[in-house]
């Protein structure tokens, strides 16, 4: 596909637009996705507007190789998952395509990457390989140019040491708009409030989710409660991204997530997967340009609400479907 990065400069009088004609692309050069269009009997030309799209349910990236064109993968994004059971694997072409995308997003949402001192405290996928998180999470700390921004695998003593003295450098005048980013898995998030309680001025903290089992189950709201109170921040923002995906999403508070220009979210209802509405409650559909070689029309397996603004909510994943390793948390 020509011009492919295009992609990131549409706007809402265009998306449309160019949703069909990646439709019309992956449904030629897509294998799986053609196979699955006809299964349930979609050609394209049926398709001519945003809402007869199908989507591809996501167990596909579980059991099939879901490319757009022939190609060998520069890196192969593979989920956590549970002992035992398959790993999603999204096989990625252009790596400069994810690379633009989560530059982006994150410049939309936060401002330049180079403002901010980022620390990771993302262990269980920093002990395995292929995570897409772990690879934007470092690109965006080298983007940083900050010498602390690093990951800190279990040294939790060294990042607060460190997190608490940019805090106060951060107190003194002159500085412009610079700030700490935390960015953690929910039960490292957890566990720092536990051992290292502390008030955080100039900190956002993002939980990426994920309990892996080191922890009982809780809703959204119990957990960030506990984390507001443990780090002294009014709020707690969110990242909802996945392997199956090249965009994210964001919440600055409340669960609420925004989606950057060249990814939207439908809800489809639960006895009814072929009906997809622009709002309401239901099972979340994503359209994320991006993923130009993989499939850019996804049905998930996450549970919803969508608001006629774009803006959503997760509220768990659907009974009988596995728990990703980065697990959202029910609200």
């Amino acid at each position: 596909m020509q011009e492919v990065h295009k992609i990131f400069g549409v706007t809402e009088q265009t998306f449309t637009q160019e949703a069909l004609r990646i439709f019309r692309w992956q449904h030629a050069q897509n294998p799986v996705y053609r196979a699955y269009c006809e299964a349930i009997d979609i050609s394209p030309a049926k398709v001519d507007t945003l809402e007869k799209i199908p989507y591809l349910p996501i167990r596909f990236f579980k059991t099939h190789q879901v490319k757009t064109t022939e190609f060998e993968p520069a890196i192969i994004f593979e989920s956590s998952g549970t002992t035992g059971i398959t790993p999603s694997r999204h096989y990625v072409k252009d790596l400069s395509l994810y690379e633009e995308s989560f530059s982006r997003c994150f410049e939309l949402f936060y401002g330049p990457v180079q403002r901010y001192t980022i620390f990771g405290l993302l262990p269980s996928y920093l002990e395995r390989t292929g995570s897409s998180l772990v690879y934007m999470a470092d690109r965006l700390m080298k983007a940083s140019e900050q010498g602390h921004s690093r990951f800190y695998l279990h040294n939790i003593e060294e990042m607060t040491g460190w997190l608490q003295m940019q805090e106060q450098i951060l107190d003194l005048p002159g500085h412009k708009g610079e700030k700490n980013l935390l960015l953690g898995v929910t039960y490292a998030l957890l566990d720092l409030v536990e051992k290292m309680p502390m008030r955080l001025r100039h900190t956002i903290v993002m939980d990426t989710g994920g309990m892996k089992g080191r922890r009982r189950e809780m809703i959204r709201e119990e957990v960030h409660e506990q984390l507001c109170a443990g780090l002294g921040v009014e709020a707690i923002h969110s990242e909802y991204g996945m392997t199956e995906l090249l965009s994210q999403a964001y919440s600055r508070g409340g669960g609420v997530y925004r989606c950057p220009p060249w990814m939207k979210v439908r809800v489809r209802d639960e006895e009814d997967p072929f009906c997809v509405r622009p709002s309401g409650s239901g099972i979340l559909n994503v359209i994320d340009l991006a993923n130009v070689y993989s499939c850019a029309f996804i049905a998930t397996d996450d549970a919803g609400r969508l608001q006629a603004d774009g803006s959503f909510e997760v509220l768990g994943r659907i009974d009988g479907s596995d728990m990703r390793g980065c697990s959202l948390l029910t609200a």
